[in-house]
């Protein structure tokens, strides 16, 4: 499949595949969601696999079926980092790598979100995302949601095995200013004020713009992951910052 003319580095787009009606007329009208979809966005985040496994032979569907240069993010299954709260999960690590890896090269970010009430504790998150690189060499995202995992001790620790802190909007549990784990980002943005619902103001998406050329500018590519897709409204907002992006004009507030 030939890849999109995307002139941005980040890599911009949604939480799913989905496309709503009123956003058709922006994407190709052959093809399937998917194709259609990875014809104007350079990644997706798979949310999916949080809650069922896939079979290997759909995520190589997937995977086929979109351009060389697109990338996947994938969150790893509540099983592992809610219902095991990261322990003894090798089996489980084991099942979703035999899933997953089957993207090949386009198999870009792992999510790792854990629940509010989930502290941090330093030798199961080790253990965790060491266990973690031994099966993938992509990036390693986490969107810990209990405010000790914004402590100095969490910090150092995500630091030391290069695992990306996610920035979250609304950040749950975040007493302060995002702090950076790694020279990566990755962004997901839930909807304010109703988390998955609301859309983004303009004033919001044109702030987020100049951040993102800030990024750029550093040489950091960020993943930006629009997740307010409730009431549809993740695929106007990221269309909106994936233009501006591109073609280097700023968003008017």
């Amino acid at each position: 499949m030939t890849a999109p003319d995307h002139a941005c580095t980040h890599l911009i787009g949604c939480a799913g595949w989905s496309i709503h009606k009123d956003a058709a007329p922006a994407f190709p009208a052959e093809g399937s969601h998917l194709e259609r979809y990875a014809a104007v966005f350079p990644m997706v985040e798979i949310n999916t696999s949080f809650y069922r496994p896939h079979q290997p032979k759909t995520y190589a569907r997937w995977a086929e079926c979109v351009p060389e240069d697109f990338r996947f993010a994938v969150k790893v299954p509540r099983a592992i980092t809610h219902d095991a709260a990261l322990r003894d999960v090798d089996a489980l690590l084991d099942s979703f790598a035999g899933e997953v890896q089957v993207l090949g090269p386009k198999l870009g970010a792992l999510l790792v979100q854990l629940p509010p009430k989930f502290g941090f504790h330093d030798l199961t998150v080790r253990d965790f995302f060491l266990r973690l690189q031994e099966r993938f060499g992509c990036m390693l995202a986490c969107e810990g949601r209990h405010p000790s995992w914004f402590g100095d001790t969490a910090t150092e620790l995500l630091r030391e095995l290069g695992v990306t802190r996610v920035i979250a909007d609304p950040a749950a549990g975040q007493p302060g200013p995002h702090v950076p784990t790694t020279q990566d980002v990755y962004m997901r943005l839930h909807g304010t004020p109703r988390i998955y619902y609301s859309a983004y103001t303009p004033a919001f998406l044109a702030d987020l713009v100049r951040e993102l050329a800030d990024y750029a500018a550093a040489g950091r590519r960020a993943w930006c992951v629009f997740d307010n897709t409730a009431a549809f409204q993740a695929v106007p907002n990221a269309l909106d910052v994936l233009r501006a992006c591109r073609d280097g004009t700023p968003l008017a507030p």
